[in-house]
């Protein structure tokens, strides 16, 4: 069992747009559905993709797997990508992106990347904490709608991705090299992100113009 946190709404609605969430156990049926009756979509946080699905085994720090979700969202994900409709992803939705174009990622960032920093959401800390900062390239379309090339974000994850998938430009880092930002050029609006900008705008007005994107770009 999984829940949309209530940050995800609060950022739509405050920015124009009509919520609607789907349960994160869709069925097959349900896709050309839902595809055909919503303006927009975004992917949220949540647990570890099971590694079977980008090729590789599970290794022993790899979090709880949910194989209903996984086969859910990623079989949404891929019939919405055929639309060229928009499409937010953030934190674990970044990563269904990146696994649903043909990506891989890295099952533990501690364990695979040397030097790392503490990419991981620390309890005891509000989840607007800021991590990090993280730099967008210059011409991206992130840093386009927030109007700058570096931002101080927070952070809650402990994988991140490795090979990019098709189609997918990395847009942003942090200092430690992970990849923060991916974005699919010549799409009307495919944004996808690490952070969670959702829980942000709650200390800092520097996330709110990407959800105001992403509703005017669903016709908000």
């Amino acid at each position: 069992m999984c829940a949309v946190g209530e940050t995800y709404i609060r950022a739509i609605q405050r920015v124009g747009g009509t919520p609607v969430v789907l349960p994160p156990t869709t069925m097959e049926a349900d896709w050309e559905v839902l595809v055909a009756r919503l303006d927009g979509l975004l992917f949220s946080g949540g647990g570890d993709i099971d590694p079977q699905l980008y090729g590789e085994e599970s290794e022993p720090w790899m979090g709880q797997v949910d194989a209903e979700r996984d086969f859910a969202e990623l079989g949404l994900m891929r019939q919405w990508l055929a639309t060229e409709r928009p499409l937010l992803a953030i934190c674990r939705g970044h990563q269904v992106l990146n696994v649903a174009l043909g990506g891989t990622l890295y099952q533990d960032i501690t364990a695979h990347i040397p030097n790392a920093l503490d990419h991981a959401y620390v309890a005891t800390q509000p989840m607007e904490t800021i991590a990090h900062s993280v730099t967008l390239t210059l011409e991206s379309r992130l840093a386009a709608i927030l109007g700058g090339t570096t931002f101080d974000v927070n952070s809650a994850h402990h994988q991140a991705v490795k090979t990019p998938g098709d189609r997918l430009v990395v847009t942003g880092h942090a200092p430690d090299g992970v990849i923060e930002a991916v974005e699919i050029p010549g799409h009307p609006f495919c944004i996808s992100v690490q952070w969670h900008p959702e829980a942000m705008v709650k200390a800092s007005p520097t996330m709110w113009p990407l959800f105001e994107a992403f509703v005017q770009a669903s016709g908000g």
